[in-house]
């Protein structure tokens, strides 16, 4: 009852990627004026952002700006020292989300972000699948993204790319042919995402396992109370947690709005509503990301769910001289299984011994006796440790997230720096003297995460999941 389900305040964000002189820096400003204009007649509760990379690469940034002058004042001044060679689509989106991901950590609200473009990036493919990456989370943080192509070409480069981003972000793609039509486009854009329950993702909805360590770094801890602060938690409204019944259950609470938990309350709603861990949850007031320990959340989660998986259990007639008799049989046949190994084993070194005496008779026959010494021990030599060969492969430094961005190393194929993702690793197990090749996780590896079937409600908008009856207003759609 303390989730919310929908999200009012917004904020939009343009990024400017224009190298051509296909719209003027006059006609972009006065559209954009008259979005933000017809915006503030639907949605008080708006901010606005830009981003214009100059020609170092250098972005420009101005976020969470109420003022569309500010805005105005960043294209004016910066318009003829802007990036006119060549388009950084991928490093701006870097940017922006790195943005998203920062702020989704104090408060919950829609961004909307519209890429205002009119040439296709020549980036390598690395590029976009690290892109792709942070696509399947920026639609879990309420991130929106609409793409608008002007030019007056049939067909671009990039349009597969383009279509790819905005899809994974429940945007569109918008292709402008004239540079009068531009205004019309943009306001098509006005209408609020919030108009539409925000589908929020299930425990196990296209959250990769992978994912955890990014997650966990964005939540936030519980602090401890102040030594004037009621102790309450807002859960329960009790001093004394009803679950644990211990005073040494102490309160804490969110370091945004002061939202107070107890350990153990705290630790149930984020089971009832995680994020798709069940140690990571939103603050029930303010919506901030906020993380309990896994090892505490995972102890109450088993002890909850006890009683219903041995309740399970009984329903399908399983008990517990089942199980042991089950487990007996196991163990019994893995026992079998290693003495048929053994007296296999055994069986083959016979074999060679008599081959081996064989082989010597034979011998003995042919060159006489006092010309053959007794026959050699067979000796299993030492195992050698194999030292990967040396990586002598090209590499060639990008920066990730713009020009504040992180430096990273990736291999070239030598002939046109063209960039190549690492196949394997080699690892050297020193204990066995073995070799194993064991292969990166890459980004390219993902998949595009499994799609569910999702309707509004054609009356009231609830999100129907597998129903054509809206369980809200009982409207067969």
């Amino acid at each position: 009852m303390f989730r919310k389900t929908s999200v009012n305040t917004e904020e939009f964000i343009f990024y400017i990627d224009l190298t051509t002189d296909f719209l003027k820096k006059k006609s972009l400003i006065k559209s954009i004026s008259s979005f933000v204009k017809d915006k503030e007649k639907f949605n008080t509760l708006t901010s606005y952002g830009i981003l214009l990379f100059q020609e170092d690469d250098n972005p420009i940034t101005v976020y969470d700006e109420k003022d569309f002058e500010a805005l105005s004042d960043v294209i004016d001044e910066k318009w003829e020292t802007r990036e006119s060679e060549k388009s950084l689509f991928e490093n701006g989106l870097f940017e922006i989300l790195a943005y998203i991901f920062r702020k989704s950590r104090e408060a919950r609200k829609n961004y909307r972000v519209i890429i205002i473009s009119d040439t296709p990036s020549l980036l390598s493919e690395d590029y976009h699948n690290a892109l792709y990456d942070l696509l399947i989370k920026a639609k879990k943080f309420d991130a929106f993204i609409d793409i608008i192509r002007l030019g007056d070409q049939k067909f671009y480069a990039d349009d597969v790319k383009l279509k790819v981003v905005a899809s994974e972000t429940h945007g569109g793609v918008f292709y402008c042919t004239e540079a009068k039509l531009f205004l019309n486009i943009l306001r098509s854009l006005i209408q609020s995402k919030s108009e539409f329950i925000v589908v929020q993702p299930e425990e196990d909805d296209d959250i990769f396992e992978e994912d955890k360590i990014f997650y966990e770094k964005l939540a936030v801890d519980l602090i401890s109370l102040d030594s004037e602060e009621e102790e309450k938690c807002d859960l329960c409204e009790r001093e004394i947690c009803p679950i644990c019944d211990a005073h040494s259950d102490e309160i804490h609470k969110c370091f945004n709005c002061n939202a107070k938990y107890h350990a153990c309350c705290a630790a149930n709603y984020a089971i009832a509503n995680p994020i798709g861990f069940n140690h990571l949850f939103r603050c029930i007031q303010c919506d901030t990301l906020l993380k309990l320990d896994e090892e505490y959340v995972e102890m109450i989660y088993r002890e909850e769910h006890e009683e219903e998986f041995e309740a399970e259990l009984m329903e399908l007639g399983i008990t517990d001289e089942i199980i042991e008799e089950e487990l007996f049989e196991e163990e019994h046949i893995e026992e079998e299984l290693i003495e048929d190994e053994l007296i296999e084993e055994e069986q083959i070194e016979e074999q060679s011994i008599e081959e081996d005496e064989e082989e010597l008779v034979i011998g003995k026959e042919i060159f006489g006796p006092e010309k053959l010494g007794p026959p050699p021990r067979l000796v299993k030599p030492p195992p050698r440790l194999a030292k990967p060969p040396p990586d002598l492969t090209p590499t060639k430094k990008v920066k990730v997230g713009g020009y504040f961005g992180v430096e990273i190393t990736l291999k070239t194929n030598g002939l046109n720096n063209d960039l190549v993702p690492p196949a394997t690793e080699t690892i050297v197990s020193d204990s066995e003297g073995t070799i194993q090749v064991k292969e990166k996780i890459s980004i390219t590896s993902l998949q595009p995460p499994r799609r569910s079937t999702i309707k509004f409600c054609q009356i009231c908008g609830f999100t129907l999941r597998a129903t054509s009856v809206c369980p809200k207003c009982g409207f067969k759609n």
